[in-house]
């Protein structure tokens, strides 16, 4: 069997290389693609695109990449002054998690990735975490991951998927306020919200932390393997009017 495709959203940032300087181009860290390979899967990178979700009757999974600020307007709130966003990814990639999720395509959300799947699923941000719990614990300095303990909800996928797991890396100053229609699973001692998922799905999980560079990225290597289980089902059809599954539809 071929490897499963697993998307990877990207950023679109000004970068330097070689000669140039402050060349636009799209971007994401290596060490997500590396995960994705050293669990069997194939990477894609994904620029920012909201034309539509053609790309998904390729993908056997979606992978949403850490990065930049959700954009409040999108939760229906004002800009902290500390909120930077990204309005393109904000529209490519909840153009392409309302086509995953309607076709229950795998999906894991990381760091910005699982406060974007809140938000597509009715839920709200804390826009700036000190403000909430009075410490830079979760993002110490610029670059710089912090570390903290995480408990999970017993059976969740979230306990399932890290079992063992009592400690992560952090960098985020954002966090899940409340999670709409998904189920919170997993906490830091502090109270954030530390993971969340739909129960109802087959893989739909978010984690603020970055397990791509943890050296056990497991939540990734979960991703690749119901990707993988997906793969031997049902093809998917993603045409310019929504997406659709040849055969039941999903739940």
């Amino acid at each position: 069997m071929s490897r499963p495709l697993i998307g990877i959203s990207a950023y679109v940032e000004p970068a330097d290389w070689a000669v140039w300087r402050g060349v636009r181009a799209v971007l994401v860290p290596e060490a997500y693609v590396r995960a994705v390979t050293a669990a069997g899967g194939r990477a894609v990178v994904l620029p920012p695109d909201d034309s539509d979700g053609d790309v998904l009757a390729v993908l056997d999974g979606l992978l949403l990449a850490g990065g930049a600020d959700v954009g409040p307007g999108r939760y229906g709130q004002r800009p902290h002054p500390r909120t930077e966003d990204r309005p393109d990814r904000d529209a490519g990639e909840l153009t392409l998690l309302t086509a995953a999720l309607a076709v229950d395509l795998p999906v894991l959300g990381v760091c910005r990735g699982m406060q974007l799947l809140a938000v597509a699923c009715g839920g709200t941000l804390h826009q700036h975490l000190p403000d909430v719990i009075g410490t830079d614990a979760h993002r110490p300095a610029p670059g710089v991951y912090g570390t903290h303990q995480v408990r999970f909800a017993p059976g969740s996928l979230a306990a399932r998927t890290l079992a063992g797991v009592d400690r992560v890396n952090s960098y985020h100053h954002q966090a899940v306020a409340t999670p709409g229609r998904l189920a919170v699973t997993g906490w830091a001692a502090d109270g954030v919200i530390e993971a969340i998922e739909d129960p109802g799905r087959s893989f739909v999980l978010g984690v603020q932390w970055h397990p791509e560079n943890e050296p056990d990225p497991r939540p990734i290597a979960a991703l690749v393997a119901a990707a993988r289980r997906r793969a031997s089902g049902p093809p998917v059809d993603a045409g310019r009017e929504g997406v659709r599954v040849a055969g039941p539809p999903a739940v």
